[in-house]
């Protein structure tokens, strides 16, 4: 696979991480814990029943026989992440906490220099805060932030979520010899991982009806397809080029609730949409131009 296909791999990710807000919104009042544990569990069965169609069960040998840093690099990456967002948002008010934790992808791009040589320019780092300044947009909705010490712990923790997603996708790119497949096992260990964290903290509720639709949706898709993409993305792919073009997850993820008619179309979004699309273009200009001449 070429390295504009990896990186075009990666950002089919980030499309589908924009039904994320979505399919959340359908899924009803299943709390997020169980949301996560039933999601990871339908991504890491499809991925499973994938890996043993395409490559029988060498797929599932070949999981077990990775060393436990990879291990704790994909289960750390996935449940981590997620976990500490969902802590995040019960510390500190949904905007503030969101708007903190979408530093990942501009932490992606100042990571990727400094650990896997990728060549970090101007355009890059240009790039990656024009998409930070229309995610801002999009999850504030053109107003003012402003952040309390009252919520410090809420802050910090979804700065440390960003600090962990970044670090996964960067520190994939060390152990790309690691087939895709093991994915399957990240999202399983991940899907019991969380059916402890919800068991500890939450209530169950069971789904009903089309809540039951949207989080099959969730599995197969933002929370199971997407893991897989983006490990094809972060291992082979432009790391800079895909750190700013994530940005375009929040973006994608409004426009589909317009569409759905579950959030109306403002000026701030208008404005995130040239933000975001000319820091995209901005950062893949060398990408581009790579395929222009190709």
């Amino acid at each position: 696979m070429t390295r504009n296909a990896a990186t075009l791999a990666g950002f089919g990710a980030v499309v589908l991480w924009s039904t994320l807000a979505l399919f959340t919104t359908l899924s009803g009042e299943v709390p997020p814990l169980q949301l996560l544990a039933m999601c990871f569990a339908i991504g890491g069965m499809l991925g499973l029943v994938a890996g043993v169609s395409r490559r029988g069960w060498r797929a599932v040998r070949d999981a077990g026989r990775q060393p436990w840093p990879v291990w704790v690099l994909g289960v750390g990456g996935l449940f981590g992440y997620h976990l500490l967002y969902v802590l995040a948002l019960r510390a500190a008010p949904p905007v503030q906490a969101s708007l903190i934790a979408y530093l990942w992808p501009l932490l992606i791009v100042l990571f990727a220099s400094l650990s896997t040589g990728d060549g970090l320019r101007a355009h890059h780092l240009a790039g990656a805060f024009l998409g930070f300044a229309g995610a801002a947009l999009i999850v504030t909705g053109g107003r003012g932030v402003a952040l309390s010490a009252d919520h410090a712990a809420g802050y910090a923790l979804a700065l440390v979520a960003a600090v962990v997603w970044a670090g996964y996708s960067v520190l994939s790119r060390r152990v790309a010899s690691v087939p895709t497949d093991v994915v399957t096992g990240f999202c399983l260990a991940a899907a019991v991982l969380s059916a402890v964290a919800h068991l500890a903290l939450e209530r169950t509720v069971a789904p009903q009806g089309v809540e039951w639709l949207a989080i099959l949706g969730l599995g197969v898709g933002p929370l199971g397809l997407a893991f897989f993409l983006w490990d094809i993305g972060v291992k082979r792919g432009d790391l800079p080029v895909l750190g700013a073009a994530s940005y375009a997850a929040p973006l994608l993820s409004t426009l589909v609730l317009v569409a759905a008619g579950q959030a109306q179309a403002t000026w701030a979004l208008g404005l995130a949409c040239l933000l975001i699309t000319g820091g995209a273009a901005l950062a893949a200009r060398d990408m581009l131009r790579r395929q222009a001449v190709a």
